[in-house]
């Protein structure tokens, strides 16, 4: 079976979920090789393996970290070598850029922010949304290696115990790699909810909230539902909220098990970030609101008394 290279990212050797979900992807179209750099101990090869890792090929650089482009050279070596089914990324804005050029330097095609991959007669068929998730559009590329940028939650993260073997090389980034850098990092603050991109269920809050006091109600929500909290453009705009956790097109994209939009009319801007969550709950006293037009369950009500019942019905399914 062709392997299939997984650019892994992870955190002092605590891999994201998202990464997990490359590995459940790619098992899909044949062994995955997890790819990582920096501190990886007994505990990440176990993980990775338990997620289907057949191999996990470890770079021992620390200039990867201070100039990310290097992974480009780091894929093709390793393409070259193996001939991989296909090259699996995260769709981020680093993942994406490492995507674009991998697929330059292979001479291959790149398939970026997919929600789903699946192994075809003819290689890897992958389904994006197009047109603010308007379409839904199925893909291949038909010349050389596939590389495929997957967004976050495209799939729940699923185990296939192996043991993986364990294999090391070096990285010199070359010239064009150095031209771009990384300067510094700050650690954002904890505010104990999961990632507004990893998480399984976000709870989003609009213009109906009617000032920034209010976001505790949302805040409130999530965190009685495990969740993250997003804005929309009107609340962020308005300072309600902070940027970072703005949903939409100029925002964040998010692809949640659950999304639940409270006091947001659903503009296209916002729409375009949202659209691919599993499942949409929207709470809004406008019977006639956009965002009426996309979700699974609506209340037509006063958010102000909705989101409390609800909240007592959480906390009673508990008791």
């Amino acid at each position: 079976m062709a392997e299939v290279l997984v650019l892994v990212g992870h955190i002092a050797g605590q891999v994201g979920k998202p990464s997990l979900e490359l590995l459940t992807l790619a098992r899909r179209l044949g062994t995955p090789v997890a790819v990582c750099a920096g501190a990886i101990g007994d505990e990440t090869v176990e993980t990775l393996g338990r997620h289907g890792a057949g191999r996990v090929h470890v770079i021992e650089s620390k200039e990867i970290e201070e100039y990310p482009v290097a992974w480009v050279g780091v894929l093709a070596g390793l393409a070259a070598e193996t001939a991989p089914a296909a090259v699996l990324t995260e769709s981020t804005p680093e993942g994406r850029e490492i995507a674009g050029r991998l697929a330059v330097r292979l001479g291959g095609g790149v398939l970026t922010d997919a929600v789903d991959v699946q192994a075809g007669p003819s290689g890897p068929v992958v389904t994006q949304w197009a047109f603010a998730a308007g379409f839904v559009v199925t893909s291949r590329v038909v010349r050389g290696t596939p590389i495929i940028a997957i967004k976050p939650n495209a799939v729940v993260p699923s185990p296939e115990p192996l043991t993986p073997a364990v294999t090391r090389s070096t990285v010199e980034p070359d010239e064009a790699a150095r031209r771009t850098r990384v300067v510094s990092r700050t650690v954002r603050e904890s505010t104990g909810r999961p990632g507004l991109t990893e998480a399984e269920v976000v709870v989003a809050g609009g213009r109906g909230l009617a000032g920034a006091e209010q976001f505790a109600l949302v805040e409130r929500l999530a965190d009685a539902l495990g969740g993250a909290v997003g804005a929309s453009r009107a609340a962020v705009d308005a300072g309600w909220y902070p940027h970072a956790h703005q949903v939409g097109q100029t925002g964040v994209t998010v692809s949640p098990q659950l999304y639940l939009a409270v006091g947001i009319s659903g503009a296209i801007q916002h729409r375009a970030g949202m659209q691919t969550s599993k499942t949409i709950v929207a709470v809004n006293k406008d019977g006639e609101a956009p965002i009426f037009e996309l979700a699974d369950y609506g209340v037509v009500g006063d958010l102000f008394q909705v989101v409390p019942q609800l909240l007592d019905e959480i906390a009673g399914q508990r008791a």
